[in-house]
């Protein structure tokens, strides 16, 4: 996500020609004009190639499509277009991905403060990390299994609602599963998520006759990650 390519000439067959980042431009308020003005603006879109193509276009037509846009508009307006390259399967919105590679301070410091919270991890309680299927005990990661996550996360994502047994076993269980446990059985799936929880065990509590409930917790913290939450968050 660190390089950027140049149109040359944006057309349908414009050719590419690669070049590093340019360094972020350092300045402090000292070196800023006491009065400033407008000297033109940047519009950053997000859109990959295959996208583009099921659109029936290309990223050199939209670009040459854009100038001669405002060419009409602005014949004195100066123009200069950038594309944004990033590995493949390296994920994220498109327009994050273009707003990064270009150096938008704003992108910049988000993603720094990103990683500075990804580095810090809570010293004590229970940390369930939405976005990255893990859940820390006292900063140490925990052995859970898969269905054990999944349990854990469908009551935390459901916080302060009680959820029957029989609920738990259709919503995390397929029909066609080999091990589809019953109602009860459930409760022996809970005891072994309690005991990897360790002294935090009452952070999952039992409702009598009915099923499962978690409550709001001092010692738990819950990670979504960052931009939208967890598409299954109620």
């Amino acid at each position: 996500m660190s390089n950027t390519a140049l149109l040359e000439r944006p057309a349908t067959t414009a050719a590419i020609r690669t070049q590093p980042d340019p360094a972020p431009l350092a300045a402090t308020t000292a070196d800023l004009p006491a009065v400033r003005s407008p000297r033109g603006f940047a519009l950053y879109v997000g859109l990959d190639e295959i996208k583009a193509a099921e659109a029936g276009v290309s990223l050199p037509l939209l670009v040459d499509a854009l100038r001669r846009t405002l060419a009409e508009l602005a014949p004195g307006a100066e123009t200069h277009a950038t594309v944004a390259l990033a590995p493949h399967g390296s994920g994220g919105r498109d327009l994050d991905v273009v707003r990064l590679a270009l150096q938008e301070p704003g992108a910049i410091a988000r993603t720094k403060a990103a990683a500075e919270d990804d580095t810090v991890e809570e010293e004590t309680g229970v940390t369930v990390d939405i976005s990255r299927k893990r859940v820390l005990i006292d900063g140490e990661s925990a052995a859970f299994t898969y269905k054990e996550f999944e349990l854990l996360q469908y009551l935390v994502l459901r916080e302060g609602r009680t959820i029957e047994r029989s609920e738990l076993v259709s919503a995390l269980w397929q029909a066609q599963d080999d091990e589809t446990p019953g109602e009860r059985t459930i409760d022996v799936h809970v005891r072994r998520l309690r005991a990897k929880l360790g002294r935090y065990e009452d952070i999952v509590r039992t409702v009598r006759g009915i099923g499962y409930r978690f409550d709001r917790h001092a010692d738990v913290v819950i990670r979504y990650g960052h931009g939208t939450p967890s598409p299954d968050r109620f």
